[in-house]
């Protein structure tokens, strides 16, 4: 163990930063800031998946771990909606979950939120003229921001929750 310590001291890091890491530091800055004042701090989303590839879940469980460390900017995921200030939506709205996703978004207090993630709830999604599909999101809840990509990045998901904070 003491020779992997003496080799890192000589060689140093051998990763490096993003080439945008200044402008992703001051998203980040201004997301806190923006979830201090309209949330007291503490901004609570619960995600649900209403018909998608998990591609956006997997993108946001990433949000998580501790390079991206969404929780210190006072953003977490909660299992409840009850629990919740904004709705999460990813995935085309299918027949099958449209009552469980109605029902989840008449949980959460007021005021809410509805935020959709990836092309899916835009209906841009291969499978749009099936049977099982309930139509675009919009169609059945009120969508205050809706972050593209199939799927965002953790950063696009970032830089859209800041989109979404700018409206407020």
């Amino acid at each position: 163990m003491l020779r992997f310590w003496k080799r890192r001291a000589k060689i140093g890091v051998l990763t490096e930063d993003k080439p945008y890491a200044q402008e992703m530091a001051a998203i980040r800055k201004e997301i806190k800031s923006r979830v201090h004042k309209h949330f007291a701090g503490s901004l609570a989303i619960r995600m649900v998946d209403s018909g998608s590839c998990n591609a956006c879940e997997a993108e946001c469980n990433a949000l998580s771990n501790p390079y991206y460390n969404l929780e210190s900017l006072g953003i977490y995921f909660v299992a409840s909606p009850r629990h919740a200030d904004l709705l999460l939506l990813s995935g085309v709205v299918t027949s099958n979950m449209l009552p469980h996703l109605l029902d989840a978004y008449a949980q959460i207090p007021e005021p809410k939120w509805v935020v959709t993630i990836g092309d899916c709830p835009l209906m841009q999604a291969p499978f749009e003229k099936s049977f099982a599909i309930a139509g675009p999101a919009s169609a059945h809840l009120p969508v205050a921001y809706h972050i593209s990509g199939c799927p965002p990045s953790p950063d696009e998901i970032i830089k859209g929750l800041l989109g979404f904070l700018r409206t407020l």
